[in-house]
């Protein structure tokens, strides 16, 4: 039986309360924290880290306070509240006096509340930016603290602020409530934040406590104590998911896999008599990995990484090829119809010279059909099925799966995913594959348990996109090298990232753009087709056919064509707004042309007045077409969320401090140390790691297994 430290369980117990229980919360504030930011506990308060800190060493007085300033700091007296304009644009504005002179506090939000929670006998500390209004300072919804409290509060220069919501601004919940909350909290819980780390870890690494670290980061006496703090936060949290991610690597490569031991006619006969092309360097190689991987009697668990038009498609056949010359039956899952009819359509045309048995299921399957693809899938007359999510419903059996392949898997939920490899008894090879390049920093994190192989080469006789930028202003020039580009018997994409015109953004708007698209490009002339996600299947479908067929020169469309039709035709992608979009998107939009032998064009179009932000996207584009240099450059301007298409938090774990963009190094450096642990304690039975024990159970509990493959 293994010691359990009964002092960490019940410090560990302690910071479960819930956090109605902490005084200034109680059950309504308790409800919107719950709600907003999933702050159900003490122990979710305390690891809701700050977004940034501001030095709040000094006081300004009245007079020394101007409109440029970025952020001031005052004490004095609050008097004299009035109500101020009509009822649409009511706003209270109080007097603030210190003792050199007055300026004005101002509201327009939470007019009772302030008036109610202000006395004019006691003394404030205000915080806020000045504004000039009229000729007179003013500062707008300032922060607002007693004074008597702000002296009292820890010690500390560095104030930190954290993110709150319009709902929770709206109850009164600012970013200073939420510093309230915290001392209230370190108040209650000094000394009994349990330790996570193996204390030969802390001490070998020098890292700081965790009871430390937490303290640090909410109340930093300096910029020093706090980097400290975070790095042994961001160390801590990088740590037990390289940890997580090794042990299930461990554990799954003791997990047996059918050994595929030959490769007979089917894979010959396609390679030396059907294939029109030799492979590339890369496809070779990832072939040879896959091949060990398939005979070596564990199961494969391989990430295939490759840009758009790397030449995936080919290697996922090959290796389907070499599961049916060893009697197993295949299956690709693809997270849209539009993906799956391609690959259909391209394997199809692959193997039209072999007798192989292939099918497509999608929601979209008659009855009919989809009872002859259960009943051969049965029977295994179907050797490889291609499909969407049709392709995890219950009653999908096959007679022998050996091997799955899912496509773009990010769009898949783990459960979807896990679904498909309880088809067999003996779960099958699993290939993953995805176009969205993903650095270093990332695939180690997101895809830590897998075997990565990269098709880091182009097919010969690709010619690259150019890519260009133009202003709004140069629109006619653009359109004149869109009608040269029409004569010449090309087709061309116009892209745009809003459907209806929004109030609050002035960006090219897809209904506006077809209006102008149309009048620059009148029929009979020319022919317009329309594709955006609110369409009607029916509609979307003989829209692109009409593309498709040649029958329209231009597609105006919303980001639905992102990944879809390969159209050859194509040789121009316009994309409206370009600073609306991420780079990862730019660059996927960018791979639906360039798919024939003609040099393709991919034009970003973009307001004058830039973020530095937006310009760094939109050069990074212009400069190059290599997509994991385009990843890198991405996952340092916008964290790692965008690069799958979801935000930070929606990742398959949640990093509540460190940063894959940022924290690279510290990334490597906890993987190492997972490493070094687990080579001397594969399972941490050990005493010492007890802690180790623990945190992961509690990871487990938190969430399914990452990937949740085997």
């Amino acid at each position: 039986m293994l010691p359990v430290d009964h002092w960490h369980q019940q410090l560990m117990e302690y910071l479960k309360q819930d956090i109605k229980f902490l005084q200034g919360v109680g059950p309504k504030r308790a409800e919107l924290l719950n709600k907003e930011i999933q702050i159900l506990t003490f122990e979710d308060l305390v690891t809701y880290f700050p977004y940034k800190y501001i030095d709040r060493s000094t006081f300004y007085k009245t007079t020394e306070i101007q409109g440029g300033l970025a952020h001031v700091q005052l004490m004095g007296k609050i008097s004299h509240f009035r109500l101020e304009g009509g009822r649409s644009k009511r706003r209270l504005v109080a007097d603030f006096t210190d003792d050199s002179g007055t300026i004005s506090l101002v509201w327009f939000h939470g007019i009772k509340w302030i008036r109610d929670a202000i006395s004019s006998d006691r003394s404030y500390v205000v915080f806020g930016k000045p504004n000039v209004y009229q000729g007179s300072i003013n500062i707008i919804h300032p922060e607002i603290e007693d004074a008597e409290f702000h002296t009292n509060k820890p010690a500390t220069s560095l104030h930190a602020l954290y993110s709150t919501t319009d709902k929770l601004k709206k109850s009164s919940i600012q970013s200073r409530t939420i510093q309230k909350l915290m001392v209230n909290l370190f108040t209650r819980i000094k000394g009994k934040i349990p330790e996570t780390l193996p204390d030969h870890l802390i001490e070998r690494l020098s890292l700081m406590s965790r009871d430390d670290a937490l303290r640090n980061i909410h109340f930093p006496e300096n910029n020093e104590v706090l980097a400290k703090a975070s790095y042994r936060l961001k160390f801590e949290e990088l740590f037990f998911i390289q940890l997580n991610l090794l042990r299930q690597k461990i554990r799954r490569t003791k997990s047996q896999g059918f050994i595929f031991e030959k490769v007979g006619s089917y894979l010959n006969d396609f390679y030396k008599q059907h294939l029109q092309f030799d492979l590339t360097d890369a496809q070779k190689r990832v072939v040879r990995e896959i091949r060990s991987d398939l005979g070596s009697g564990t199961q494969m668990n391989r990430l295939l990484q490759g840009d758009v038009g790397s030449g995936k498609t080919l290697v996922a056949l090959l290796t389907m090829l070499i599961a049916l010359d060893n009697d197993f039956q295949a299956c690709i899952m693809a997270p849209t119809e539009i993906l799956a009819i391609q690959h259909f359509n391209s394997i199809t045309k692959f193997l039209a010279n072999l007798n192989i048995r292939i099918s497509l299921l999608t929601g979209s399957t008659k009855a009919a059909e989809r009872k002859i693809v259960h009943e051969e899938l049965r029977n295994g007359i179907l050797q490889i099925l291609v499909g969407t999510h049709a392709l995890i419903e219950e009653t999908v059996k096959f007679k022998n799966l050996g091997l799955v392949i899912i496509d773009e898997q990010h769009r898949f939920g783990v459960a979807q995913r896990a679904r498909l490899w309880k088809k067999n008894i003996q779960p099958p090879h699993v290939l993953v594959m995805t176009a969205t390049p993903i650095p270093r920093t990332l695939a180690m994190t997101l895809y830590g348990d897998l075997d990565v192989s990269v098709i880091d080469e182009m097919p010969p006789g690709r010619v690259p996109v150019k890519t260009l930028h133009f202003r709004d202003s140069q629109r006619n020039r653009v359109f004149g090298f869109m009608r040269q580009q029409i004569e010449a018997g090309q087709q061309i994409f116009v892209v745009y990232p809003l459907i209806k015109e929004s109030e609050k953004m002035d960006y090219k708007d897809l209904e506006d753009g077809y209006v102008s698209i149309t009048r620059a490009f009148p029929p009979p002339k020319y022919a317009v087709s329309v594709v955006h996600g609110k369409m009607k299947p029916v509609e979307k479908d003989i829209s692109m056919q009409h593309f498709i067929s040649g029958r329209t020169h231009i597609m105006v469309a919303t980001t639905v064509i992102e990944v879809g039709v390969d159209i050859p035709n194509a040789s121009v992608m316009v994309i409206e707004s370009a600073e609306r979009f991420g780079l990862s998107q730019l660059h996927q939009l960018r791979g639906r042309v360039g798919r024939g032998n003609e040099q393709s064009y991919c034009i970003l179009m973009s307001g004058h007045a830039l973020s530095s932000e937006a310009k760094k996207r939109l050069q990074t584009m212009v400069k190059t077409t290599d997509g994991f240099e385009i990843a890198e450059v991405d996952l340092k301007l916008r964290g790692p969320g965008d690069l799958e298409g979801t935000q930070q938090s929606g990742l398959a774990f949640q990093l509540k401090i460190a940063n894959l963009g940022k924290d690279g190094q510290i990334l490597q450096y906890a993987r190492m140390e997972a490493e070094k642990i687990l080579d001397d304690d594969p399972e941490l039975l050990k005493d010492i790691h007890y802690r180790l024990r623990i945190g992961l159970k509690k990871m487990a509990g938190e969430q399914m297994n990452w990937r949740d493959i085997s």
